[in-house]
C-alpha cells in the first residue's frame, strides 16, 4: 500500500510551505493545521498522524504514538520501509478524516 495519496502529499507539503514561510522552521507552540493523514502499524502499537511533508528530506511532522503520544518528526523512508508482525509493512488508514491535534489527544 502507498503510504500517501497525490492529494494527501500535496496537502502535507502545502503546510509545509505554509510553516517555512510564516514560522521561519521553528514550530509554535500550538498548531493550525489538521492531521492530513494517519498511518498505523496494522499488528500492534504505533500510530502516526501527520500535517506537514518536507519534499527535500521526505520528513514529516505531526502526533506521533509510539508508546506516548508527542508532537514531533518522523522519516516517510523509514516508515515505508519498516516490517513489522507477519512481514507486514505500516498502512494507511483509508477512512480517516482530518482532526486537530487537541481532537485527537482528547
Amino acid at each position: 500500500m502507498q503510504l500517501l495519496t497525490k492529494a494527501q502529499k500535496e496537502k502535507l507539503v502545502k503546510n509545509h510551505e505554509h510553516h517555512k514561510k510564516y514560522w521561519n522552521d521553528e514550530h509554535p507552540q500550538y498548531k493550525e493545521f489538521k492531521a492530513v493523514v494517519k498511518l498505523f502499524n496494522p499488528t500492534g502499537r504505533g500510530t502516526w498522524y501527520l500535517s506537514e511533508l518536507d519534499p527535500n528530506t521526505n520528513i514529516a511532522f505531526g502526533l506521533c504514538d509510539v508508546g506516548d503520544a508527542e508532537l514531533g518528526y518522523v522519516s516517510l523512508d523509514e516508515l515505508a520501509s519498516m516490517r513489522v508482525s507477519m512481514g507486514l509493512g505500516i498502512e494507511r488508514d483509508r477512512w480517516f478524516t482530518p482532526k486537530s491535534f487537541e481532537e485527537l489527544q482528547a
